[in-house]
């Protein structure tokens, strides 16, 4: 039985000025008696968070289609014009491979267009962090990519970004958000075209981008004794096949095999469950290629190739996932002793990275003398610290856990191309010095301890599961373990409300980032839980990383087995296991 308020809502559209297929899917659907699928689908309003936009494909308010993305974009329209009153507005927009991309960044070119505002619009799919490079090589006041990233193909989204590059923050995301939630009709949409105001670009765009990455070695002799390194790359039928075989041939790499069965972009990703490298049967595939021609390395990126998870071989010879953690760890590390013997570190260096990303990168910037900064989960908040210390601290590189990195400072959002460049430019230094990359880990580990981690997420669809995440987040707040998996809490981070309570003596001290709902335990023994729902999908994350000494490469196993014990027991202690 369908809510009274929802029906009301599902007859506004039937009777509204919505094309005639948006209409018959839902009658379809009413027809078909799909009450809990129409209820899903109109029961709120697809939010325009903080990051734009991102819902399931269809009709529907609560759904990505022309009309909820056409709100949005009029609302943008309205906030760009009132904060550059005197100057000509131009936004970028860029698509990656799913369906509908397309459609939806010319339906948002066409209302950007229709409100005078100038659109660069890419001819074809790109991946998201050239979107972010072209918005201040192209001096936009805005940018709009539009993807779901890595989630399932049913789902797409939208990105907003502002005049340096990143995706917005305070107070832009809030105004933005405040003038979507005005606009209360599509008829308030401006959706015809003036095809005068938008500019296709391509391959110029490509070139200067690329040229940036370039730009970014800083071993060019190691790769050209090492030039044929066996590297096998996919791209998971995404945007990363546009550009990241050609960036790997300009660094001078000679030996990259592409996966084709995942060459070709398609939306509805045919050879995967989910198109996210974090996921091992994502990476199939690839690691068959790569055991059958005994690559060195292996890379793949996400639909919109921000991200890239990579595979090497263990110190057995048996090729095993790292996890983003381990990546990012290992591109610091590499990137600090690289500029140290290039004379390049003065002191006034920095790295940045989230709070649920491993500590180890903060011992590693401490030992070079390089400051660290840590922000909220999400690259527009690293990227809000290199907007702040422009001119005045230099940006090496930073990331999180999620598999997003960001070298040098030309892109304001996670880069998987420049990112598979310096992780092969790595590989590469590493076999130069008669090492895997896996040993180079390995080596990072007896240096400044061995740290792992562990992700572990709960999906809990539609309202019911945005209930339980709440309750599941307030029980933890109210109801702190003493300790965890033998070891006493010592300190609970709770970021909603900015505090820091030091548990032993009580005190409590005012944490320094803004609110977002995020809460850790830190333990006596250096292990640190962090609980956070998903900002774009409806699940619960729990984030778990300890650590121990590893005095040498022959106890590795032994000091992994201890720390795979401790995870074990703080899933057990905390409930997150049967």
């Amino acid at each position: 039985m369908i809510d009274s308020s929802i029906r009301q809502k599902i007859d506004s559209w039937l009777a509204g000025n919505y094309d005639e297929a948006t209409k018959n899917e839902i009658t379809g659907m009413l027809d078909r008696g799909e009450d809990e699928a129409l209820s899903d689908a109109f029961y709120k309003d697809l939010e325009f968070g903080t990051g734009g936009l991102r819902g399931i494909m269809g009709a529907g308010s609560n759904r990505m289609n022309r009309y909820t993305l056409g709100m949005a974009t009029q609302g943008l329209c309205n906030y760009l014009k009132q904060n550059f009153p005197d100057e000509q507005v131009k936004v970028a927009i860029a698509h990656d491979c799913r369906n509908n991309s397309d459609n939806f960044a010319r339906i948002a070119a066409e209302i950007f267009s229709a409100n005078d505002i100038k659109v660069y619009l890419f001819n074809e799919l790109r991946p998201t962090p050239e979107l972010s490079f072209s918005i201040r090589h192209l001096g936009c006041q805005s940018g709009v990519v539009v993807t779901a990233s890595h989630n399932p193909k049913e789902y797409n989204g939208y990105k907003v970004y502002w005049n340096d590059g990143a995706q917005v923050t305070s107070p832009h995301d809030k105004n933005i958000i405040a003038e979507v939630n005005k606009i209360t009709s599509i008829d308030e949409v401006k959706f015809e075209a003036k095809p005068e105001n938008i500019q296709m670009i391509g391959k110029e765009v490509d070139e200067a981008y690329m040229e940036r990455v370039l730009g970014l070695s800083v071993s060019k002799d190691a790769i050209k004794r090492q030039h044929d390194l066996k590297i096998v790359y996919s791209s998971i039928h995404g945007t990363g096949i546009t550009l990241v075989p050609e960036v790997l041939k300009r660094f001078g790499f000679t030996n990259v095999h592409v996966v084709q069965e995942q060459a070709e972009p398609n939306g509805n990703f045919p050879t995967v469950i989910y198109p996210n490298p974090e996921e091992k049967e994502a990476m199939t595939l690839a690691l068959n290629k790569a055991k059958e021609i005994d690559a060195d390395l292996v890379m793949a990126t996400d639909p919109d190739s921000d991200r890239v998870g990579i595979a090497v071989k263990n110190l057995k010879g048996e090729f095993v996932l790292l996890n983003g953690n381990q990546t990012g760890a290992l591109l610091i590390n590499y990137l600090l002793q690289a500029w140290q013997n290039a004379g390049k570190l003065t002191g006034k260096e920095f790295v940045v990275k989230t709070i649920v990303t491993t500590d180890l990168i903060k011992d590693i910037a401490d030992s070079y003398n390089v400051t660290m900064y840590e922000t909220l989960t999400g690259f527009k908040y690293i990227a809000e610290v290199i907007r702040e210390k422009e001119g005045k601290e230099v940006y090496i590189g930073g990331g999180e856990e999620s598999y997003g990195y960001m070298i040098g400072d030309f892109v304001r959002d996670k880069d998987g191309i420049s990112a598979c460049a310096l992780i092969a430019e790595m590989a590469a230094v590493a076999k130069d010095k008669g090492q895997s990359l896996f040993e180079m880990m390995v080596e990072m580990y007896q240096k400044y301890g061995f740290y792992k981690e562990e992700l572990v997420s709960f999906t809990k669809k539609g309202q019911r599961g945005a209930e339980e995440i709440q309750q599941m987040m307030a029980d933890m707040r109210s109801n702190p373990p003493q300790s965890i998996a033998g070891s006493n809490v010592v300190e609970i981070n709770d970021y909603k409300t900015s505090t820091r309570k030091l548990v032993l003596t009580t005190e409590e001290q005012k944490l320094k980032l803004e609110s977002s709902n995020v809460l850790q335990y830190l333990t006596e023994d250096g292990s640190k839980i962090s609980a956070r729902p998903s900002g774009t999908e409806p699940k619960i994350k729990f984030y778990i990383s300890v650590n121990e000494p590893l005095h040498s490469t022959s106890d590795y196993d032994k000091v992994e087995q201890q720390l795979n014990q401790k995870i074990e027991q703080i899933l057990k202690d905390l409930k997150l296991k049967e």
